[in-house]
């Protein structure tokens, strides 16, 4: 398959100098380390060239892709089936039933599995796949397997194997070492003794990034800060903001207060189910809740473009943290804001500049502002036949809308989100009561 039809299937003009440079560097024999900046396009600078490696007479696994949370699986695998090749993906994390990630794998026989290092191990002990033709390792946001608890689980999957050619290691910071258990560049542990094997391509540019964001605290008079968190949100409006705390808990909480006060918004974080996250990621992409609140999850591989602002809620833990969750916006040639809650007797740390400009709230708090879409749920999804261009010609033709009046449309296995201008969403449900949807009986409501 061209090149040329790829990227006219993804609806891209051209590459960009970083995904070029990739493309001619995996050509090598030699293990490629990529660092670049969030939203830069990563995902497609090793999918492009894997893609173009595969080779049509294998039946079986080829390359294994690593990553350290299931969103950043799905939207590797939603960015390889886009690409429209012959050649078949899929993803496997925690969460879901193993057996049945295994029945898909011998009825799909995938060419590329996306995993998390704990599903995969699960799938390699147990023989599910055949890995005598797996020549590639991807390692996405391979700096968090540094982190404590990814390391051992790294290390087993790689072991497991035996016939790697080669490694491209992916991240948007600059690890001080590429972990030796990786095997980039040969036997040789660290950077220097293996550099002859490893081509290091180096897009990160802190200060273009810096240039299009707009870093500034807010100083909170009381020690908890929800109340000033409450005036700020309601200062920004209906603009995408993402809230980041570093605990769990700390997400329930805060988004316990917003709703006490009647703010639109929506949790984050791992201890979630994986549909509520999903929904709730769902809500945040299409505009109808403005507010995500979240812990560092969601600094890491979630594609949300066009969030116009960050707010820590916390410091971040760490330098790399800080950079994930501001990468989160101002990203390509985009601007976006920074925000850092401060009480009076926190300081901030050595790698945030003390001369960062204050934000001032204003005296009057404005009201939260309505988010402008509300998500409908619809019950059937791909296993009942039901596409896009059904769903938007349903609401056309027996709810009245308008194309201005629909906005995202995501259609899932089993059921479908889509985008309702809220205005008229009432109107539109009591419209739709009783009707069926390509033949079809099923729920149709506002998505919790």
């Amino acid at each position: 398959m061209e090149q040329s039809d790829i990227l006219r299937n993804l609806r891209i003009e051209q590459l960009t100098p970083m995904q070029e440079s990739a493309q001619d560097a995996y050509q090598s024999d030699k293990d490629l380390v990529l660092l670049s900046p969030t939203g830069s396009g990563k995902t497609l600078a090793f999918l492009l060239p894997l893609v173009q490696s595969l080779k049509a007479e294998i039946q079986g696994v080829q390359a294994v892709v690593l990553v350290p949370s299931r969103e950043l699986a799905l939207q590797i695998e939603t960015v390889f089936k886009s690409m429209g090749t012959p050649f078949k993906a899929m993803s496997c994390y925690g969460g879901r039933p193993a057996m049945e990630e295994h029945r898909t794998m011998r009825g799909v026989n995938p060419a590329v599995i996306i995993g998390t290092p704990g599903r995969m191990n699960d799938h390699l002990r147990k023989r599910n796949f055949d890995t005598r033709f797996v020549t590639v390792l991807v390692i996405d946001e391979f700096d968090k397997c540094l982190e404590f608890g990814f390391h051992d689980e790294m290390a087993e999957v790689i072991g497991q194997l035996p016939a790697l050619k080669k490694r491209v290691l992916l991240s948007a910071t600059d690890a001080e070492e590429i972990p030796q258990f990786a095997g980039v560049g040969g036997e040789a542990s660290g950077n220097a003794a293996s550099s002859s094997r490893v081509i290091k391509l180096n897009f990160l540019s802190e200060e273009a990034v810096s240039e299009r964001l707009n870093l500034q605290k807010v100083i909170s008079p009381e020690k908890d800060k929800l109340e000033t968190l409450y005036r700020l949100l309601c200062t920004l409006g209906d603009h995408s903001t993402l809230v980041f705390v570093n605990y769990r808990e700390s997400v329930e909480r805060v988004v316990s207060y917003l709703k006490s006060k009647k703010f639109p918004c929506d949790a984050f974080h791992g201890g979630m189910e994986q549909d509520d996250r999903e929904r709730a990621l769902y809500k945040f992409r299409n505009g109808s809740c403005p507010v995500l609140v979240s812990t560092d999850l969601a600094a890491r591989g979630l594609d949300i473009p066009g969030i116009d602002n960050v707010v820590h809620y916390h410091i971040p833990v760490n330098e790399e943290a800080f950079t994930h969750r501001n990468g989160r916006t101002a990203r390509w040639e985009a601007r976006g804001s920074s925000f850092i809650l401060l009480h009076a007797e926190e300081r901030l740390p050595d790698y945030i500049p003390e001369d960062i400009p204050v934000f001032g709230l204003p005296e009057q708090t404005p009201k939260p502002a309505k988010p402008r879409w509300t998500t409908l749920y619809i019950g059937k999804g791909k296993k009942d036949k039901l596409n896009k261009v059904d769903i938007v010609g349903f609401l056309y033709k027996k709810g009245g809308l308008v194309r201005e009046d629909v906005g995202q449309v995501d259609v899932k296995e089993h059921y479908a989100f889509v985008a309702v201008r809220r205005g008229k969403v009432k109107q539109l449900l009591t419209l739709l009561r009783g009707e069926k949807i390509k033949g079809m009986k099923t729920l149709i409501e506002e998505a919790r």
